[in-house]
């Protein structure tokens, strides 16, 4: 059985895969109208979400199968007191697969070890969002027709972006690949990835607090807002929500066939006046999502031809009187929940958390 937690999850054999079948979906409806007939998808939403969640759910639909779920914790028994593995075991006897939005971070990797379905991760916390990233590998691949060779600038919050996180580790795979990260110094991109990954990989990386000076470059430009929901000190929001603001004028020295993506929703990091700017995809980006979303149901229902892979889990190990500092982390609220952590550097007796990759030292 197959889940699907994180991007790095799916080869680039599997993402192309997946991208041929939902360009074959938006070309061939009818040809998938009634491949999930008689399937269930139980959207499991403890966190708001309206694309995420409607995508997922219309994506069910238009393959011919039923929703059944909740879209927030409080009309659910979450509010009563019920664990993430009693919530998913419960509905594994009602459905076909699930997909599961959290605000801890780590939370669908306890639903994936007490589930007998597939799962899939449509958001946890500041952590991993795979499925955003499809619907942006989709945008990416039609708009520019390869991934390799790109400069690819993404902007605003780095920190707690899950989607930026996710499309760096999806994007650092393909030849060529360079980044640009802009934000604030408060808000920079996690530390943990750079090392593990562009670091180890050789990937070009810059870092930089001004938009104005990255834009002449970019071949993509990712925007994302400030996240409100994921900040522990309020006022500290409310000092960086307006540090980017995308308009007209800043996109005259950018190419004129830069894409700009967005994950929305956006309060004010673009204007409304670059919507019309054929340089814009993040609505686009919305209906990528639905296809993208079509194609993974098929795959992790097995109903897409495709030949199993499976992935091999990280060895986890516990270790003596350690505990994950991330007070974002599934392991500080889930009941009876074990600490467990892999290793990162063993010689340097470093360790990330198994459910949420926070660094604690040995």
């Amino acid at each position: 059985m197959r889940n699907l937690l994180d991007i790095m999850d799916l080869s680039t054999e599997e993402l192309d895969g997946l991208i041929r079948t939902a360009l074959d979906i938006a070309e061939n409806p009818e040809k998938y109208a009634e491949c999930c007939r008689r399937k269930k998808l139980a959207t499991l939403f403890f966190e708001p979400s309206t694309r995420t969640r409607l995508s997922f759910e219309a994506a069910m639909y238009e393959l011919g199968g039923r929703v059944i779920g909740f879209s927030e914790a409080s009309s659910s028994s979450v509010s009563k007191g019920e664990s993430v593995a009693d919530t998913v075991r419960v509905v594994s006897n009602y459905a076909d697969i699930i997909a599961m939005r959290h605000p801890k971070e780590g939370a669908p990797l306890v639903a994936t070890r007490n589930a007998k379905i597939p799962v899939i991760n449509a958001g946890d916390g500041g952590h991993h969002h795979p499925t955003q990233t499809l619907a942006d590998l989709l945008t990416i691949y039609k708009e520019k027709g390869s991934f390799e060779g790109l400069t690819i600038g993404l902007c605003g919050d780095l920190k707690y972006g899950r989607t930026v996180h996710s499309l760096v580790n999806a994007m650092s795979r393909y030849e060529g690949v360079r980044f640009v990260f802009i934000s604030p110094e408060e808000l920079r991109f996690p530390r943990y990835i750079i090392t593990d990954v562009l670091d180890k990989k050789g990937i070009p990386y810059s870092e930089t607090a001004s938009l104005e000076d990255a834009i002449p470059g970019l071949d993509i430009l990712y925007m994302t807002r400030i996240q409100g929901e994921r900040f522990e000190d309020k006022d500290e929001y409310e000092r960086l929500k307006d540090s980017y603001v995308l308009t007209p004028e800043k996109l005259i020295p950018a190419k004129k066939d830069m894409a700009i993506l967005h994950p929305l929703p956006r309060v004010n990091e673009i204007s409304v006046a670059v919507d019309s700017d054929p340089r814009a995809k993040y609505f686009e980006q919305t209906l990528n999502g639905k296809y993208m979303r079509m194609a993974l149901i098929l795959k992790l229902l097995g109903l897409d031809g495709s030949k199993e892979e499976p992935k091999e889990s990280v060895k986890s190990i516990f270790l003596e009187g350690l505990k994950c500092p991330n007070n974002r982390c599934i392991s500080k609220t889930e009941q009876e929940l074990r600490q467990e952590f892999y290793a990162a550097d063993e010689e340097k007796g470093i360790y990330r958390c198994v459910y949420c990759d926070t660094e604690v030292r040995k």
